[in-house]
């Protein structure tokens, strides 16, 4: 089973690879705001996990610079997820507050949908 699931993660990792998309372009006064503003994110996940890739792709599509942390290679990142998000389950995105509150938002669509609402394409060139 542990072979077949590395096959498909580099499968899913290739047709990913081949499929990149554009991100989106701002004006230079846009992108230091969405910068700003997303480096109070980072992004709990496993290299090969396909909702990971989604949400990375989501990522790319916003042009957004997230901090990717890797939950599965790094006790560090999946011990942090465990004890502060309540369980080790990717993706999951560290949402910092303003005022220090830290929120744990798990689940793909969620995380996407977040993303897609807080860095609304509306900015674009």
């Amino acid at each position: 089973m542990k072979a077949i699931r590395w096959i498909l993660g580099r499968i899913i990792l290739f047709v990913d690879f081949l499929t990149r998309p554009k991100p989106i372009n701002r004006c230079d006064e846009s992108q230091q705001l969405a910068d700003a503003k997303s480096s109070s994110l980072a992004l709990y996940q496993f290299h090969a996990c396909p909702f990971c890739v989604k949400v990375r792709r989501a990522i790319r599509r916003q042009a957004l610079n997230i901090e990717l942390r890797d939950a599965k290679n790094d006790e560090r990142f999946r011990s942090e997820l465990l004890e502060q998000g309540g369980k080790v389950k990717v993706p999951c995105l560290r949402i910092e507050e303003d005022g220090g509150q830290v929120k744990w938002l798990y689940e793909s669509d969620a995380i996407v949908n977040y993303l897609e609402s807080s860095f609304a394409a509306a900015t674009a060139k």
